[in-house]
This record gives C-alpha cells, structure tokens and sequence, in this order.
C-alpha cells in the first residue's frame, strides 16, 4: 500500500525503513531523522526468544494518525511516518520505525521523541514476551 506523505499504519509482514526513509525525502528538508525499535534479547533480566505484538487495529490506526497529525502541528515538520508491527516478531526483527523530516535538525529529533512515546504510552498495541525457558507474559510499554 502506497504511503500518504505523514501517516501511521500497523504492518504484518515486515517494516521497509529504506521505502519509509524515501517517502520523507522533500526537497524542503535538510534533516531527516528516523528511530528504529527492534526486537532485543532481553528483559528484566530474563533471555528473551521473540515477542508478539497485538492490536486493537481500527483504534490503533486512529490514534496513531491522531499523534502523526498533533505532531505536525507541534512541530515545525514537514513529514512523518510510523509504522508499528503486529504478529510474532524474532530476536533482531523491526518493531516499529517512526520517521520525521523537517527543515532544521532541532525539530525533527524532538518531533520524533515525541511521536515514539505518545505511540507507546497512547496506542493500543500489546507486547507478549517469550522466553527462552518456555515462558511467556504480557509486558507493560517501556
């Protein structure tokens, strides 16, 4: 699916940063900055073999639009794109990319914070743990 110039949407099937990274090149845009969540290891302690995301898909796309567009009026950005998996995910794999282009690099470092953490405080995504003794629990966004 083609992106709209600023957006959010869950993904499947895996995140294409180079694609998410060319739909905000602007002409306009001289800083481009991009954060990249990705699957690790570990947590509180415990070896961690890979986590499932789960949505509530119709809200999650709304409130994630809703913080894209706040974002935009927050900051002086030009684009912004979030993408955020759903589905088991493997140790290494993207979890979620948030993209931002502006002008000055000022803007897009702090637009991107801010999209990061209202995305993981704001959308209802759930993280499911698997651990490498068999075990698995919900974690709490951090």
């Amino acid at each position: 699916m083609p992106l709209a110039e600023s957006c959010f949407r869950l993904n499947e099937r895996g995140i294409d940063i180079a694609a998410l990274r060319r739909a905000l090149e602007h002409p306009h845009c001289g800083a481009v900055v991009g954060f990249d969540g990705v699957v690790r290891d570990h947590h509180g302690g415990r070896a961690v073999s890979a986590l499932r995301y789960e949505a509530y898909a119709e809200l999650a796309e709304r409130e994630g639009q809703a913080i894209v567009d706040e974002a935009l009026t927050k900051f002086a950005v030009r684009r912004i794109v979030a993408e955020h998996r759903v589905g088991l995910l493997a140790i290494g794999e993207v979890a979620v990319f948030v993209g931002v282009a502006a002008a000055h690099r000022d803007a897009a470092f702090a637009a991107c914070r801010h999209v990061i953490d209202a995305i993981k405080s704001r959308v209802p995504i759930w993280k499911h743990e698997h651990y490498a003794d068999g075990a698995a629990e919900w974690i709490h966004p951090d």
